[in-house]
């Protein structure tokens, strides 16, 4: 097993627009048949940067020996209370690090890099859609310890909430509305994926996990 990297030999910065070909085709293949066969993600970033959802103050690359190895982006969101009361949140993703360099530390670094900066810009509360077993020692919970439900009233196991400020959740019942560029559409993800080298889509195991966890309720 390989030891995590030292802190002093991960480099994080913002990204410009030339690294943007780099950290999309790197983001492809962080994904590629992990959530479904083929990846999304790639295509998510490259949207992102237009909307006006994006925050690229937390637009962050994370290099080893000046090679790009991994990538967090940011978004606006918002949580709405049921009297209407609106509390702004942020939400990442996609967090992606090359298959090379997974599990040793590099997201962590960028999840806490970006934690830090994010404090300093005003925000309190972190909302997104992740596997729970690679948040919860991040801090996160389940969005129902924290009263946040997705539209219809349910609480998605993965559905998972970080209150970068304590106590900024006040134990009201808060609906979470993500931003509309989450919604994809698949032939224009078919299309874009043109533009990078073939790859086999395939059908594995974990896909099913990650189908499980969107796709299932929390009770208390």
């Amino acid at each position: 097993m390989k030891n995590d990297f030292d802190p002093s030999e991960i480099t994080i910065r913002l990204e410009t627009k030339d690294d943007y070909p780099v950290v999309e085709n790197m983001i492809r293949e962080a994904f590629w048949n992990v959530n479904v066969p083929g990846a999304s993600e790639h295509y998510l970033a490259h949207l992102l940067r237009d909307d006006e959802t994006f925050i690229p103050e937390l637009d962050f690359v994370a290099e080893i020996d000046g090679k790009i190895v991994g990538s967090i982006m940011y978004v606006r969101a918002k949580l709405i209370a049921e009297d209407g009361t609106i509390k702004n949140c942020i939400s990442f993703g996609p967090l992606s690090v090359h298959p090379d360099y997974q599990r040793r530390g590099i997201g962590k670094a960028l999840i806490e890099h970006s934690f830090e900066k994010a404090k300093e810009m005003g925000a309190a509360i972190v909302v997104i859609l992740g596997h729970p077993s690679n948040y919860v020692a991040r801090g996160f919970v389940n969005c129902i310890r924290k009263n946040v439900c997705f539209d219809d009233g349910y609480f998605c196991s993965a559905l998972l909430v970080k209150e970068l400020v304590p106590n900024s959740l006040d134990g009201r019942r808060y609906r979470y509305e993500e931003s509309p560029v989450f919604n994809l559409d698949e032939k224009e993800i078919e299309e874009f994926d043109k533009k990078f080298p073939k790859k086999e889509k395939k059908v594995l195991p974990g896909q099913e996990e990650f189908f499980i966890n969107s796709h299932s309720v929390v009770h208390l």
